[in-house]
């Protein structure tokens, strides 16, 4: 395997969510912080799709936002390749692509100053050449590479089609030749069709431009067709990462089996499910030891009382059969 591009190392994000001091003061109330992101470690190597899943308020847009550097983290480091720790990337070398193709576009602009934004920044503070020629030249190019036409760049974001506004986002995203995108649910405003084009464009023109991605989602068939490995959050914690096929073939935390088990499955008619019982708890106030034992259809007393240690791919005690024989 490559070398990693990104190395994240023990990340935490804190948001502090207390009261207005004075009001804290008269109701006699403590600060009260939210653990968006606890401890989570990982590295994604050059070249592959490394895939973050999880429910809502895992912490997964939470990481990607730090990765970009829209976030500072609380603690830990996100570091890439050739970049000396504490400082940021080269201008461009990341880019991100929205949830929301609509929102994260300019309506007031049109799509060639949309997607020649980008590389006035970037070609600025680098010294390569910046004209406008140049650049007319490169969006032309970027229409046609993503699957429209050139003479699109004269048109603005609201005569498009919600699948055609993400393909103008990709476009944006590649301006800067950017060697690491980072995808936040980029399919998921689309609709079933759509995502099917907007995904296969994205693997063409990874294995094309030689792309890394880190791709956010909480859709595990997406996942599957995308990732090459993937992490499962759950409450700020990574609970599990592996390679994709060996994931869906052999989960081993309860909870990514869980997930599994809810994706829909035509082979698999009839067959008794369990969904997963109970609602997330609330990351200002976690459980003790592992988040998820109070809905884990396998929890034992040491899981109330210890954090599992990430070992083998996974963080449960039920992998570890000295907690087991302990019990």
């Amino acid at each position: 395997m490559s070398e990693p591009i990104l190395e994240i190392s023990n990340l935490r994000r804190l948001f502090d969510v207390s009261k207005p001091w004075l009001e804290r003061f008269i109701a006699r109330e403590p600060r009260q912080v939210l653990t968006a992101v606890d401890e989570v470690s990982f590295s994604i190597h050059k070249g592959e799709t490394f895939a973050l899943v999880g429910e809502s308020g895992s912490g997964k847009s939470t990481v990607a936002k730090m990765v970009v550097g829209l976030l500072q983290p609380s603690g830990g480091t996100v570091r890439f390749t050739g970049v000396p720790e504490g400082e940021r990337p080269r201008p461009g070398m990341v880019q991100m692509i929205f949830q929301d193709p609509y929102a994260s576009l300019n309506p007031r602009w049109r799509v060639a100053d949309i997607i020649a934004e980008p590389m006035i920044v970037t070609r600025a503070r680098t010294g390569a050449r910046n004209d406008a020629a140049s650049r007319a030249a490169r969006v032309a190019e970027l229409l046609t590479l993503v699957g429209l036409s050139p003479k699109d760049g004269d048109k603005y974001p609201h005569q498009f089609s919600g699948g055609q506004r993400q393909r103008i986002a990709i476009a944006r995203a590649l301006s800067s030749e950017p060697e690491f995108i980072v995808c936040d649910e980029p399919t998921s405003a689309l609709d079933v069709s759509v995502q099917a084009q907007i995904l296969n464009l994205m693997r063409e023109l990874q294995e094309r431009l030689g792309l890394t991605i880190l791709f956010i989602s909480h859709n595990l068939a997406v996942v599957r067709h995308m990732a090459n490995r993937i992490g499962v959050m759950y409450l700020g914690r990574l609970v599990e990462v592996q390679e994709s096929d060996a994931l869906f073939l052999a989960p081993k935390h309860p909870y990514t089996r869980l997930l599994i088990d809810a994706v829909p499955n035509l082979a698999e008619i009839g067959r008794d499910r369990v969904p997963v019982q109970g609602e997330v708890p609330s990351p200002i106030n976690p459980p003790t030891g592992c988040t998820f034992h109070p809905r884990c259809p396998v929890a034992m007393p040491i899981c109330s009382r210890e954090r599992p240690v990430f070992r083998e791919g996974a963080a449960c005690h039920a992998l570890t059969p000295q907690a087991r024989a302990a019990e």
